[in-house]
């Protein structure tokens, strides 16, 4: 596919402003280099928080977190991406802040534990303490944008406790076989090849049928409302269709909404392009209901 003709000007602005952060020497497993440019290039995107949000660092369960906005009832637990390997607290500050803001709900952003240094199952112990912790006083919903949306679908997959409210999950990587559809069509797309999809995987660890690691091997008849917001120019994108159905095929609500003529990691587009900004706001209004209980 033909990108430079088919993504709207704001969006190939978007990309080609990432990738000055990306030295063409820099090698894909060179992580520290990786994580030193990520870093930058978060930092260069933040766009600050709204004006008197609170936000306070702490723990919970031993795992570092973020908390956006005064205790409610219930709490969105967050889980930031970058392939399992990247990111952390400040990566994801501006987004967490926001959706705190445009919810009216406390929202947690777990730090949780990254690969190579630490493979799987290190981020789904963390992830999971947390939302245990959580869970036994609050209601809570799940969200996460990539490697932190899968995690939360692994959450959700093998949940036994309380009742989770929802998940919502942005360009999740669900672990279905990176081949046919989405897979090959947007194998080269901007922001993540389906090459890196597989050297993520690589580095963290885990099995196919582990459903820790892998959020099609979890019990999908017992998933909260889910809400899946693919990229269209993605190769993840059909990863949602397929859970989709896996899903339904047993019973479960899983409901899908591209992000049609978007890319993977357009959350940090949501200020430069009006298709990036509408998507965000449809996601903070699922967040919304689901906190507010509809």
């Amino acid at each position: 596919m033909d990108y430079t003709t088919y993504l709207d000007q704001t969006i190939l602005d978007f990309v080609n402003e990432t990738m000055t952060f990306y030295p063409a020497d820099l090698k894909g497993d060179d992580w520290d280099g990786q994580r030193a440019a990520y870093d930058r290039m978060a930092a260069h995107f933040h766009a600050g928080r709204p004006v008197g949000l609170t936000v306070l660092d702490g723990t919970i369960a031993g795992v570092p977190v973020r908390f956006y906005g005064a205790e409610t009832d219930t709490v969105i637990v967050y889980a930031h991406g970058g392939g399992f390997v990247l990111g952390g607290l400040e990566s994801h500050d501006d987004v967490c802040a926001e959706i705190a803001a445009a919810t009216g709900v406390q929202v947690v952003s777990v730090d949780y534990r990254l690969a190579p240094e630490h493979r799987h199952p290190a981020a789904y112990d963390d992830m999971i303490s947390v939302v245990r912790a959580l869970a036994q006083a609050r209601r809570l919903v799940l969200c996460g944008d990539s490697a932190g949306a899968s995690l939360c679908a692994s959450v959700a997959g093998t949940w036994v406790g309380p009742a989770l409210a929802g998940q919502v999950l942005i360009y999740p990587s669900l672990g279905f076989a990176p081949e046919g559809g989405s897979f090959e069509t947007h194998a080269h797309a901007p922001l993540l090849s389906r090459d890196e999809l597989r050297g993520y995987g690589d580095v963290r660890g885990g099995t196919p049928d582990d459903p820790r690691a892998t959020p099609r091997a979890g019990d999908l008849a017992r998933l909260p409302a889910t809400f899946i917001y693919p990229a269209e120019c993605d190769p993840l994108h059909d990863d949602a269709l397929r859970y989709q159905a896996a899903a339904q095929a047993v019973g479960g609500s899983v409901h899908v909404e591209t992000g049609t003529e978007l890319v993977h990691g357009w959350l940090r587009a949501r200020h430069r392009s009006q298709r990036a900004a509408d998507m965000f706001r449809r996601i903070t209004e699922r967040l919304s209901l689901l906190c507010h209980g509809d």
